[in-house]
């Protein structure tokens, strides 16, 4: 019996094989379109669920949904499970128990979290904001936290931004600049993204990160399939929310050092989505969850065409290597196949560069780490095929999967409870009536609460309150206890001085 994640066999079929101990140390799968990235993934995916290892997956092309059904009709993979001599207590032709997300709601389970958890760095990217503009928005939210104004919707953040504008003046002093065309900059791009479908995913219910962390009654971990295949067309709300979950859970779960096996796998497939055009902070911030998300147990792997595609920093974490199949018909192609070979521990057997341009479908090039920490030399292998079907699945199996998942009837129905949006728009109604009052009877004829008489017999000060009063004042009749308590922030957001509410 094989022991441990087999990704192939190489010469004399020697096992190259990824130890559940070290596969918290993180991995990458490249290669180029069509080579076999997907079929690895799968496979590796459902060797960990047999584990008993939970796994998040996202499903780009529609076509990992299989793996939620029984293979055995792919003669293909029946001949490369003969060719590499699989027994039965290796190889089995089984389906994985699976749980179906989608932040659209439509192919899975809906998936949500609220603004305030997304935070302002994560939501600048998102909205492509500028350094002034990333300025505003983080302005926004702290006016928010010190009122103790919940952010949970895009509804939310528009009248939130309405109120900074209108209000400039009184809290330039406190805040800083707000500019009145940053505003309406944020404010359209907003809009552009409600357009994009993004408001399903802001709001309440949000996720509750343990339901990924579930196990069938066999002790088989669940592999969660996001269903990515409309989302990836907004790749960078696709990057933004795979990144946010992945702060999450650094954030949320406790250290565990060195398991005997992860508390979870994460598959970042199209990786190069992540990186691309982002900031200096973010990828500092990537390489730091990267580097200590091991010690919580969650092993992360990379999916992407070619290991120039992430950066150095994060390059050096990723311990276990899978790479497949290279082109190399321009200048730039032949650099980048020269870096792969670069990142691989030499075979002296073997001629990394040469292999990668040669590699036929469904071989690779493999490392993974040792018992000791370091890695492996490089081996040409024939990647082990999963036992689960190749490619997707019918509208009528996907659902009576989702009617059956532990987490069924728990997000469905959306929940919008009372936060800024509805705080602020009471607060402009009582505005307006205070005017309306103060303009009809005249300064001082008022009596009772609303006449606003001073207890000692002094002067009135009249109805109007500055902005900054009337917030408070509306926010403590509002929200009670809610008042002072600052708002959730995720990791992320934490750069510009948000706590995570426990």
């Amino acid at each position: 019996m094989i022991d441990g994640i087999l990704i192939g066999k190489g010469e004399q079929q020697r096992v190259v094989a990824i130890h559940p101990q070290l596969a918290n140390r993180h991995g990458l799968i490249a290669g180029a379109t069509g080579t076999g990235k997907t079929v690895t993934l799968q496979s590796l995916a459902e060797q960990f669920s047999r584990l008993g290892v939970p796994v998040f997956v996202a499903d780009v092309k529609g076509d990992l949904a299989g793996i939620s059904q029984s293979g055995g009709d792919n003669a293909r993979v029946a001949a490369r499970v003969t060719e590499l001599g699989l027994t039965a207590a290796d190889f089995t032709y089984a389906p994985c128990p699976v749980t179906f997300w989608d932040l659209y709601g439509e192919q899975g389970h809906p998936l949500r979290t609220t603004i305030s958890e997304m935070g302002p760095l994560l939501l600048g990217r998102l909205l492509e904001l500028n350094e002034v503009q990333e300025g505003v928005l983080s302005i926004c939210f702290r006016v928010a936290d010190d009122n103790g104004l919940l952010l949970l919707d895009l509804k939310d953040l528009r009248a939130m931004l309405s109120y900074v504008a209108d209000h400039a003046g009184a809290l330039r002093a406190t805040y800083g600049n707000v500019s009145a065309a940053s505003v309406g900059a944020i404010q359209r791009r907003l809009l552009r993204l409600q357009d994009e479908g993004a408001e399903h995913f802001f709001g309440e219910p949000a996720l509750d990160l343990m339901d990924l962390f579930q196990t069938d009654e066999y002790g088989h971990g669940i592999i969660n399939v996001l269903a990515a295949d409309r989302l990836i067309r907004n790749r960078t709300l696709y990057a933004s929310f795979l990144l946010w979950l992945l702060a999450e859970l650094f954030e949320q779960l406790p250290e565990v050092g060195d398991p005997e096996r992860p508390r979870l796998v994460f598959f970042f497939d199209e990786a190069h989505l992540l990186f691309h055009g982002a900031p200096r902070v973010l990828i500092d911030k990537v390489e730091q969850v990267v580097r200590l998300i091991r010690s919580k147990g969650v092993g992360v792997y990379f999916v992407t065409q070619s290991p120039s595609d992430i950066p150095d920093r994060v390059l050096g974490q990723l311990g276990n290597r899978v790479q497949h199949a290279l082109r190399a018909f321009t200048p730039r192609d032949q650099t980048a196949v020269r870096a792969a070979a670069q990142t691989f521990r030499p075979n002296p057997a073997l001629d990394t560069a040469a292999a990668i341009t040669t590699l036929a479908v469904g071989e690779a090039l493999a490392s993974t780490l040792d018992t000791d920490g370091s890695p492996t030399p490089v081996e040409r292998v024939k990647v082990a095929p999963p036992g689960s079907r190749l490619g997707p699945i019918t509208a009528a199996e996907r659902q009576a999967l989702m009617a059956r998942s532990l987490v069924a009837g728990v997000y469905e129905q959306a929940i919008d409870r009372e936060s800024a949006y509805e705080v602020l728009k009471m607060m402009a109604e009582q505005a307006a009536r205070g005017s309306g009052t103060g303009a009809g009877t005249g300064a001082g004829t008022g009596s009772g609460r609303g006449a606003g008489a001073d207890r000692t017999g002094g002067q009135r000060r009249g109805n109007r309150q500055t902005p900054l009063e009337a917030m408070a004042t509306s926010t403590l009749r509002s929200l009670g206890t809610q008042l002072g308590r600052e708002v959730a922030r995720g990791l992320l957001g934490s750069l510009f001085g948000g706590s995570r509410r426990r």
